[in-house]
């Protein structure tokens, strides 16, 4: 038999049949006058629309997440948009919500992050590039706090900022690993004061989180003042207010609070806002696409980054708690081929073909890696969240292989589907979306992990302990310092958001399964006061990817006879 041959990603959106954006808005019960257009197929909603939606009752609310993954991903965002589209298929009414990628990954070795095969938001090249602009606001609001200490340093330093505590960095959105560590002001003595400093890639900035988590115009300028870069000579923090730069920030981000309306490839609502990292931030779309999108249908599906230790701990104890929202089901996105990696045998490097070992039919190998899987569910019923497991199939899966998978989650007491949407759309959800409708039938007894008034080492330690499998955490003296010093200022009540390797359960990218025996290293800590959250990093994190070899920006370019984008997925 000729197997099924399904075409690139950027093939299936520039083929597929788009609906005007305003007849999206209209399944969502929103009028023509509750959105902005940018062109037919992309629009921004108006906050206005909370107070319009306010009545109707809420969706139930899913959350998508998964196994640790490979660096090459499992599918999440794919599962996210092919569920949307699995509901319509059993009659059910759906909104997806769902992070804007930066260019980073986009050029890099990821590639887009719209999904893939039948199973994505469109336009693709929109989607995946400019948008509507959201991330150069971003970058612009943060740029400009920098441009302004440093400009009140060289102009007289009337707040006596000390130079060496400032943890502003400026941001772009590309990989750039030259910028991560530089000296700004060289020159004359015009060209400003000599300190080193560096760059973050713009979805780490803390305006990014702050974008993901506010909840309206007034709060957003509330935490864009609460902002602190850094204390002055007596150690007492500096706000962006002091600087008298929060409400010009607050301006340039004005249009980029409004959520993105798109649709999927079979014309579900999709709303696309924000694009914090999961690993450097909280990693999951904004408070606002949700707060509007579970207005709108019977079900709201959302993602959050990474696997279940980091994306979905942080939607837990980060994002629900900023939301008030109370999440109804989680799906945990488990492949075969990620389960293998986690015996610890195979090498698998970004950008390049899975080992051909990997690829042979070993149940075993399956059943040794679903201790991450195990783990996994564990950490969602720590939430007290009922887990559906979605099976990803590939077509190079084996029977054995997915039996392992589906014997495993049933020994943890967790449903279970094979979904495979990638190459069938939403008729290949179907049974994935039955099993999460039967999930969030049922009563759940949601909890966060952690009280907000424990000390700041006891909240860490829980995270540690609980989620990671970790015996304890050890601080590096500098983190201790701060530590401290946060609880002086008043920041100990905060949540807590790590910042660690995704292809871990641990600190370690190379401890694989679910390992145990370790200590977690915090070697810093910073708040992100105005986003609200305090966050410790844990090993090596580098908050500025870099390119690699053979970056995807190679093989991107335009058709100059019919100005159509080529070579993107």
């Amino acid at each position: 038999m000729t197997p099924h041959v399904v075409p690139s990603d950027l093939d299936i959106a520039q083929a597929a049949t788009l609906q005007p954006v305003w007849e999206i808005a209209e399944q969502m019960g929103l009028e023509r006058d509750d959105i902005e257009l940018y062109g037919d197929y992309m629009a921004k909603v108006r906050l206005e629309v909370l107070e319009k939606l306010a009545d109707r009752p809420n969706a139930r609310y899913i959350l998508i997440t998964a196994i640790t993954p490979t660096p090459l991903g499992e599918g999440k965002s794919t599962t996210t948009v092919g569920l949307g589209q699995g509901m319509r298929h059993i009659g059910k009414k759906a909104t997806v919500t769902i992070r804007q990628p930066s260019q980073g990954p986009t050029f890099g070795i990821k590639g887009g992050a719209a999904g893939g095969g039948y199973s994505q938001v469109a336009p693709m090249e929109q989607f995946n590039l400019h948008m509507t602009g959201d991330m150069h606001a971003v970058t612009a609001a943060n740029n400009l706090l920098a441009a302004m200490i440093d400009a009140h340093i060289y102009q007289g330093n009337a707040l006596d900022i000390d130079p060496y505590s400032v943890m502003w960095r400026r941001v772009l959105d590309v990989n750039d690993r030259g910028l991560r560590n530089i000296i700004s002001g060289l020159g004359t003595k015009f060209d400003g004061q000599p300190r080193q400093t560096g760059f973050d890639i713009s979805a780490a900035s803390e305006v990014m989180a702050i974008l993901a988590l506010t909840t309206s115009l007034r709060d957003m300028r509330e935490r864009f003042g609460r902002v602190t870069i850094g204390t002055d000579h007596k150690r007492q923090p500096v706000t962006a207010d002091q600087l008298q730069a929060a409400g010009a920030m607050t301006v340039l981000m004005k249009e980029a609070i409004k959520p993105n309306l798109f649709q999927t490839l079979e014309n579900t609502p999709a709303l696309v806002h924000a694009g914090p990292f999961a690993n450097i931030a909280h990693g999951n779309s904004s408070v606002l696409a949700d707060l509007i999108g579970i207005k709108s249908a019977d079900y709201i599906i959302t993602e959050a980054g990474f696997g279940a230790d980091i994306g979905a701990e942080k939607f837990f104890n980060i994002k629900c708690r900023y939301s008030g929202l109370r999440p109804d089901a989680a799906v945990l996105v488990a492949t075969a081929r990620a389960l293998k990696s986690h015996t610890g045998k195979y090498r698998v490097v970004p950008g390049k073909p899975l080992p051909a070992e990997m690829l042979q039919e070993n149940p075993d190998d399956v059943n040794i890696g679903a201790a991450n899987l195990r783990k996994q569910i564990q950490n969602v019923r720590a939430h007290g969240v009922s887990p559906v497991v979605c099976i990803n199939h590939f077509a190079t899966d084996f029977q054995s292989e997915i039996d392992v998978i589906g014997r495993v989650a049933a020994e943890e007491g967790a449903r279970w589907a094979i979904a495979t949407h990638w190459a069938e759309g939403g008729a290949g959800a179907k049974e994935l979306a039955q099993a999460v409708v039967e999930a969030a039938e049922e009563s759940t007894d949601f909890r966060f992990l952690y009280d907000l008034k424990q000390p700041l080492k006891a909240k860490i330690e829980r995270i540690a302990t609980t989620i990671y499998g970790a015996d304890g955490v050890e601080y590096a003296p500098l983190a201790n310092r701060q530590i401290r010093q946060y609880e002086n200022s008043g920041f100990d009540e905060l949540p807590i958001c790590m910042a660690k390797t995704h292809l871990s359960l641990s600190h370690d990218p190379k401890r694989k399964g679910a390992p145990t025996g370790f200590t977690v290293p915090v070697r810093e800590v910073r708040a992100s006061v105005g986003a609200g959250f305090v966050y410790p990093l844990l090993g090596e994190m580098s908050t500025m990817p870099g390119l690699g070899s053979a970056p995807a920006a190679q093989n991107v370019d335009i058709d100059l006879e019919t100005g159509q984008v080529i070579g993107l997925f």
